[in-house]
C-alpha cells in the first residue's frame, strides 16, 4: 500500500473519531458481538489489540486478559478510547502496523484484529509480524467486514456534513486469511458469520475467525 493511501486512511479515521460512537454503524456493532461470542469464557495473560479505535472492545478485553496493549494509528480515535477506558491493565499505543512493531511488550497469548485488515493490502506481512510476538497455543482473533459484503461494493465509510466519506479498502476472501495464517504457523480454530437481524438478504455482514499457533 502506498504511503499516501495509508495517510489518507489515517486522516479519515481521525475525522471519523468525532462521530464513530454516535453514528449508526451495524458493522461496528456486529463485530463487537462477534468478538465477545468468539472469546467468551476464555482468559489470557497478555492481549495485543490491533485497531482498538475508540475502545469498543477494549473494556471487554481488559476483563478477559491480565494485560492489554491497545494499538491504533489514529490519535483522535485513541483520545476517545483513553477517555472511556480507565482500566489500569490497559496501555494505549499509537502505531502503524505496516511499520516496525515498536509497541510490543513481550509475548502475547491473544492478538485481536477488529475491522483492520480490510485496510491492509498484504496479509502475509502482518501474520509474519504476529508470528514473532506469539508462542505455541496463542490465539489470534479476526473480525472483518465479510468478503461477500465487500464483493457487493460495501466499504468502511461514514457520514459527514459534506456527505459520505469512503475509506481505502482491499478485498480479502476467506481462503486468503487462512492461507496467510497457515504460512506463519497458525491453524483455523473456529469460523463464524454474522448477518443483520433485520436483513432481507442472507449475505452476512461480519466474518470472524480464531486461529491457534502451532
Amino acid at each position: 500500500m502506498s504511503e499516501s493511501a495509508n495517510n489518507n486512511i489515517q486522516e479519515a479515521y481521525n475525522r471519523w473519531a468525532e462521530f464513530y460512537d454516535s453514528n449508526k454503524n451495524k458493522t461496528r456493532d456486529t463485530e463487537a458481538i462477534a468478538l465477545r461470542e468468539m472469546l467468551s469464557g476464555r482468559y489470557f495473560d497478555k492481549c495485543l489489540e490491533i485497531g482498538c479505535g475508540t475502545g469498543k472492545n477494549t473494556f471487554f478485553l481488559a476483563q478477559i486478559a491480565k494485560i492489554v496493549t491497545a494499538v491504533d494509528f489514529s490519535e483522535e480515535m485513541l483520545a476517545k478510547a483513553q477517555l472511556k477506558i480507565l482500566s489500569k491493565n490497559v496501555t494505549f499505543k499509537k502505531a502503524d502496523i505496516n511499520e516496525s512493531w515498536h509497541f510490543i511488550d513481550g509475548i502475547y497469548d491473544l492478538v485481536t484484529f477488529s475491522l483492520v485488515l480490510e485496510h491492509i493490502e498484504n496479509l502475509n506481512t502482518i501474520f509474519k509480524k504476529v508470528e514473532t510476538v506469539t508462542t505455541q497455543g496463542s490465539v489470534v482473533y479476526i473480525g472483518e467486514l465479510h468478503p461477500f459484503k465487500q464483493y457487493t461494493g460495501t466499504k468502511a465509510r461514514f457520514e459527514t456534513m459534506s456527505g459520505t466519506e469512503t475509506l481505502t479498502c482491499f478485498d480479502h476472501n476467506i481462503s486468503e486469511f487462512i492461507t496467510a495464517a497457515s504460512a506463519s504457523g497458525f491453524v483455523l480454530e473456529a469460523l463464524s458469520e454474522y448477518a443483520d437481524d433485520d436483513s432481507a438478504t442472507p449475505i452476512p455482514r461480519i466474518l470472524s475467525m480464531t486461529f491457534i499457533k502451532q
